[in-house]
């Protein structure tokens, strides 16, 4: 084990409210899951009222042939754990397609732009499953800070370098983000992403200089010509993949009429009655919920 998987390796295995725990066993076992990896808001924040975010990993590859180029799947679960309804979004791929994205090998920057923040492994089947999914988050570790040495200033803070990497991903992904977003992920543990890009550098091979907390990374230009190269084609599919997701997502979300009825309760107040025509057609049932929504803020 090197020094990044051991920081990491100690990430992974942090402490989570056993309700986090209970929820991940139960979904893997409704998703045929091998591992659950628990990420978010809610990681960070411990407000078990909140919607928690899960991935779940799962052996082999996947049957279905839209799975397979668009991944990952995509559905809204409530688990009862001692009384308390924990709400979870989950994403599901096959633990090999996660593996092949962290390490930069698909035209996707999602996923080690996702877990180059911090996650908790909640849950794995076996040892060698959890060795795997350490492997694939070092991995996402090393390929995002490859990007950030590309996309950060000449010298700097670590800081700076991990900044110019979300904005940069922000862009080149279909998702609009408050300004400073970027800085409210950093913010939760400075001290964290500091110690994390010398280390991910120091794995993935790239040289650097550091005096105090200034770094300054020394990629040779053909190594700056590369990572650009591979950096415009991640820009021009960006878009484009994420635009696919998303319609996909608007005809397979598991519990698409479920979630939206918890999030409008808690945003709103009003209640919406989860009919087994809505869980069916959500798409169809959505303008029923908006005029129904409409009259209750109009009356309220």
């Amino acid at each position: 084990m090197n020094a990044l998987t051991d920081f990491l390796s100690g990430e992974l295995d942090r402490a989570v409210p056993s309700e986090v725990e209970q929820a991940g066993r139960v979904i893997a076992g409704r998703l045929g899951g091998v591992a659950v990896l628990f990420y978010g808001s809610v990681l960070r924040t411990g407000d078990l009222d909140g919607l928690l975010d899960f991935y779940v990993l799962r052996d082999g590859r996947s049957r279905n042939a839209v799975t397979r180029l668009l991944w990952p799947d995509v559905s809204y679960h409530e688990v009862n754990v001692g009384g308390t309804i924990v709400r979870a979004k989950v994403a599901a791929m096959p633990l090999e397609t996660f593996a092949r994205a962290a390490q930069g090998g698909t035209l996707d920057t999602t996923v080690w732009a996702r877990f180059v923040q911090p996650a908790a492994l909640v849950w794995t089947k076996n040892p060698g499953f959890r060795q795997k999914t350490l492997d694939a988050v070092a991995e996402a570790a090393m390929t995002a800070a490859r990007f950030a040495a590309l996309h950060g200033p000449e010298q700097g803070d670590a800081i700076d370098f991990w900044r110019g990497l979300f904005r940069a991903t922000y862009a080149a992904e279909l998702r609009v983000e408050a300004p400073g977003r970027e800085d409210q992920i950093l913010g939760f543990d400075q001290a964290r992403y500091r110690k994390l890009l010398p280390l991910a550098w120091q794995e993935a091979g790239i040289a650097f200089e550091q005096v105090g907390e200034e770094l300054s990374p020394r990629l040779p230009e053909p190594g700056i010509i590369a990572l650009a190269s591979v950096w415009l084609r991640l820009e021009r599919a960006g878009k484009r993949l994420n635009l696919a997701r998303l319609m996909k997502a608007a005809f397979t979300f598991d519990g698409a009429t479920r979630y939206a009825a918890w999030k409008i309760e808690r945003h709103t107040g009003m209640q919406v009655m989860v009919t087994p025509f809505r869980e069916r057609h959500p798409i169809m049932a959505a303008p029923g919920v908006l005029w129904q929504l409409w009259r209750h803020t109009v009356l309220r």
